[in-house]
């Protein structure tokens, strides 16, 4: 046999035990007539001393990543050797035997120690990347919380089922990928955003409670909290409502909280706060936001529209708002980076900011001063409970561009001004979102998708006029700041989804192509019924403190969605373009 035990297994009770284990060098101390190694395998490490002359031969040539077999003998190591912060750390294993299974060239980055890598080299060499103690650590706390939240919907009588990865493009959201198909030349599967339908179907054929970690494909733009490929964990339910979907994931999240973040401080135990989407805007600037820093937006469109200055008043008569931030100490800010916050204002299509600084001796700088009376300043201050040295920036504009532009700032000063306790949580629910929003073309699209209810007073009054002021049965988990997922109320009456669809302006031929299955399922005795899909990746990642999910992945993508490992995506023969009547056409690029 290759191994009697494994590295992280032998205590004190194994004492005098002959053993023999396998793992790879991850250290090597040389001493000239005696030798340390520290051997590691997926469960941890073993010290192992070779001090017989033959072995000590054999070990001198013997290199960090070696995969090598010991046989020795367990032994107690010395009082003041004892290392408390290993479980191995009491004991030794005195070599009487090793054997070379397989050698290894240098790697090309520490194994043993935490460096800044390269990450286009780590992902190149990621097989090497995961031997490293905090990778591999990252994907056995991925592997039992997976299993957690798998034991509690089982106990929750909930049924596995897989759904298809080939499916029917319907696109409503992100951009989907293609997979065209041999047998039907011309014709396309698509990798699946999310099993969203599949699931509503599953509720249609009876199953009343589903779940599955549901591997999902999007084709957009990276950043730190996105894969083209990522992992969510997919919950559908008959026969309920909201509060029957919140309450019961309310439930597991503190449970997982209780059990893999105990280290952390919770704000708040077992109930969680929920605030509406419009509140949640009107405060933090965000459908997501960071309750874990006391930085809130004040309303001063009241106080804007009583003052002398004309430009504010136009934009309150056409229907905009006029918002303030108070940052404390934000005097310190110079102002190359007030001029910062005003360009993030002018990315969400806004003119610019206007500003207050209330320095040290209480006298006052910055461009409301030209424009407000000193009573309307006075207001202001008394509003927002500004003091001295303390920033006011003010923006005026459209409801959505003004909350983003100040929550943008908003999180850009809990960071700056080391507002945000890192050890704490802070999970709550945004709930009620509109059904629909005008995206930036000045089309109506669903703000979930297309599948949620809407409030049926709310749609009844505004599906002739204004689409957003709809609201819906809607509800996202948000931790410090990350959406980890979210759900809705379903439709589960044909005539409201076929209404719905059309309201949005999708013509009848493209309801029946993208949509008709669906339709003609909800008209079987389709039951009430909603679901959640909550980020997997995302949710072990703000567990571990990782920056990103790409540290919690196997084989994650980089940035630019290459896989460097395996050297994807890359070409395909002609042989294969003619079998599935494809041929690739030139892109036309700036550099050609």
């Amino acid at each position: 046999m290759y191994r009697t035990h494994n590295c992280g297994e032998l205590r004190r009770l194994n004492h005098s035990q002959i053993v023999t284990l396998c793992g790879w060098v991850h250290q090597i101390r040389n001493h000239g007539e005696l030798v340390f190694l520290v051997l590691r395998d997926h469960y941890g490490i073993t010290q192992v001393t070779i001090s017989q002359k033959d072995l000590v031969e054999t070990a001198q040539k013997i290199k960090s990543e070696w995969l090598i077999q010991i046989q020795g003998k367990v032994e107690l190591r010395p009082e003041n050797q004892v290392n408390n912060h290993q479980n191995t750390g009491e004991i030794e294993v005195i070599a009487q035997k090793i054997e070379i299974i397989n050698d290894s060239p240098l790697p090309p980055f520490p194994i043993d120690q935490e460096q800044n890598v390269n990450e286009e080299l780590r992902y190149e060499y990621r097989y090497l990347d995961l031997r490293r103690p905090r990778m591999h650590h990252n994907l056995v706390f991925r592997s039992k919380l997976t299993q957690f939240i798998r034991n509690f919907y089982h106990q929750e009588n909930f049924t596995e089922v897989e759904t298809p990865i080939l499916i029917k493009g319907t696109p409503e959201g992100s951009r989907e990928y293609l997979v065209p198909s041999r047998i039907f030349p011309g014709k396309f599967f698509v990798l699946p955003q999310s099993p969203q339908q599949l699931k509503q179907l599953l509720m249609i054929g009876g199953f009343d409670r589903y779940f599955q970690m549901a591997k999902c494909f999007r084709d957009e733009d990276l950043r730190g909290d996105r894969q083209p490929e990522f992992t969510q964990i997919d919950v559908e339910m008959s026969f309920i409502e909201q509060e029957d979907m919140i309450q019961l994931h309310e439930r597991l999240f503190f449970e997982i909280l209780r059990e893999f973040a105990s280290h952390k401080r919770i704000m708040w135990e077992e109930v969680l706060p929920r605030i509406s989407y419009h509140e949640a805007m009107s405060k933090y600037g965000s459908d997501k936001p960071d309750l874990r820093f006391n930085l809130e937006i004040q309303s001063i469109t009241d106080l804007a529209q009583n003052s002398d200055f004309t430009v504010f008043k136009e934009i309150i008569q056409t229907g905009g708002v006029v918002h303030a931030l108070s940052i404390p100490q934000g005097g310190q800010f110079s102002r190359k980076q007030i001029d910062e916050f005003t360009e993030i204002a002018k990315r969400n299509g806004l003119n610019g900011l206007a500003y207050l600084q209330i320095r040290e001796n209480q006298e006052l700088g910055g461009s409301l001063v030209k424009i407000w009376s000193p009573d309307s300043l006075q207001k202001l201050q008394n509003l927002c409970s500004s003091k001295a040295g303390d920033l006011i920036l003010v923006a005026a504009g459209k409801f959505n561009k003004v909350c983003n532009t100040l929550g943008q700032i908003r999180t850009y000063c809990g960071k700056a001004l080391n507002l945000i306790d890192s050890d704490l949580l802070a999970p709550l629910w945004v709930y009620n979102f509109p059904a629909f929003e005008e995206n930036d073309e000045g089309e109506i699209v669903a703000v979930h998708h297309p599948f949620t209810c809407p409030i049926q007073s709310d749609f009844e009054q505004y599906k002739n006029g204004d689409l957003t002021k709809i609201g819906s049965y809607t509800y996202d988990l948000v931790l410090n700041g990350v959406e980890l997922g979210g759900g809705s109320i379903r439709i589960h009456d044909a005539k409201l989804q076929q209404e719905v669809f059309e309201v949005m302006g999708i013509k009848a031929e493209d309801i029946d192509l993208r949509f008709g299955h669906l339709i003609k399922a909800l008209k079987y005795g389709a039951p009430p019924h909603g679901g959640i899909a909550l980020g997997l990746d995302r949710l072990v990642m703000l567990l571990l403190d990782e920056p990103s999910i790409r540290e919690v992945i196997a084989f994650p993508k980089d940035n630019k969605t290459k896989d460097n490992m395996l050297g994807a995506p890359s070409p395909v023969a002609e042989k294969e373009l003619k079998e599935l009547g494809l041929k690739i056409a030139e892109i036309k690029t700036e550099k050609n």
